[in-house]
């Protein structure tokens, strides 16, 4: 029986493996693997594709979010609210800056953060908004940006996605492996449109420094390595087929009657797919039929970060986020890439609608 994985990266980039290779041997043969002619070119590549005057490429998606707060001068004592229904990084970079996170319960339609929840929650110690466009579905900025504080974007999921980066203060991605925009190993982006702002996270990347003589900040070590900013050249002109790839993917299980029997992702002109989230009270019958058949899935957030072990010293206590918490019990993901295969879809709707009972789509 062929197995259908959760994600197939290898069939993105194998048409490029040869550009791949030339790429390695040029970065190679230049003996220059750290802040290299490819590091600054793709930070100009990157700002004119996301819209936004300035990007500073680090070491990987978590210490983008990390130097962002530190940028904006976030510390001991300060707040930050943030979605609980989203990766760990996003809390830990809050707390490894000494501030504190501040949940905010979650839409249960879009599953991004309540923006209503959101502003009944700042306090005079609140000193920004990090919300996250969650799974590929970017969230409205506008509102938070009323609201008075800075608002970082945790963009890890959405690179691509329409309206992202170019309003927010600052914005913040990864190209993890399975992202939409990815490279060879970890990396990360910090986006804005702030000079100043830019120029300082530029510095605390590189030690707080810019010539690494004189040192005006206690910063960093996290830099985009030649090699993957040469990799991530090379795969940026190809994302807005990747991500049109992905919303053909999505739409196709809709047509293929998906939503007859599980609760599809809410569609929007501007999803781009990171993961394909649908939402079932027969989630575990659902999923352990899946894996009989040779299929993948995934469950994401069943600990939301409110609960988790690490962050026990907040005092939440269950219940305190409902919708949250009841869609860490429900959700799970299921295949999905640019190119996927129309058979493997046809097979994965096929077997949900078995595990649920549901006769075969006529």
């Amino acid at each position: 029986m062929h197995k259908i994985p959760l994600v197939d990266v290898h069939s993105e980039y194998a048409s490029l493996i040869p550009q791949l290779e030339a790429r390695f041997r040029e970065v190679l043969d230049s003996g220059q693997f750290i802040r290299g002619p490819h590091y600054w070119a793709f930070q100009e590549e990157a700002a004119a594709y996301l819209g936004v005057k300035r990007s500073i490429g680090v070491a990987n998606g978590t210490d983008a979010l990390v130097l962002a707060l530190d940028g904006l001068g976030i510390g001991p004592g300060d707040e930050v609210i943030c979605p609980a229904f989203t990766f760990y990084a996003t809390a830990e970079a809050i707390a490894r800056r000494g501030a504190t996170p501040v949940f905010a319960d979650i839409d249960p339609v879009t599953l991004n953060v309540d923006l209503e929840d959101v502003a009944a929650r700042i306090t005079a110690r609140t000193r920004a908004i990090m919300p996250v466009h969650l799974f590929g579905r970017p969230l409205p900025i506008e509102p938070l940006l009323e609201l008075g504080l800075p608002v970082i974007e945790d963009s890890a999921q959405a690179f691509g996605a329409p309206g992202v980066a170019e309003h927010g203060t600052v914005s913040t991605y990864s190209f993890f492996p399975t992202k939409n925009l990815f490279c060879l190993g970890d990396g990360g982006l910090i986006a804005t449109n702030d000079e100043e702002l830019a120029e300082r996270i530029q510095m605390l990347s590189f030690h707080g420094s810019r010539d690494k003589t004189d040192f005006d900040f206690v910063g960093y070590n996290s830099r985009l390595d030649e090699l993957q900013a040469g990799m991530l050249r090379i795969f940026l002109p190809e994302l807005a087929g990747w991500n049109a790839g992905r919303r053909e993917a999505a739409a196709r299980y809709a047509e293929l009657g998906l939503g007859d029997v599980v609760e599809l992702p809410q569609d929007d002109p501007g999803h781009i797919y990171h993961l394909f989230v649908c939402r079932s009270p027969e989630r575990d019958r659902i999923r352990a039929a899946l894996t009989e058949a040779g299929i993948a899935s995934a469950t994401y957030y069943t600990t939301p970060l409110h609960l988790q072990p690490a962050l026990r010293f907040l005092g939440w206590e269950r219940r305190s986020l409902p919708v949250t918490e009841e869609v860490a019990t429900d959700n799970f993901s299921l295949p999905l890439w640019p190119g996927i295969p129309v058979e493997a879809q046809e097979r994965v709707v096929e077997t949900v609608r078995a595990a649920v009972g549901a006769p075969a789509r006529a």
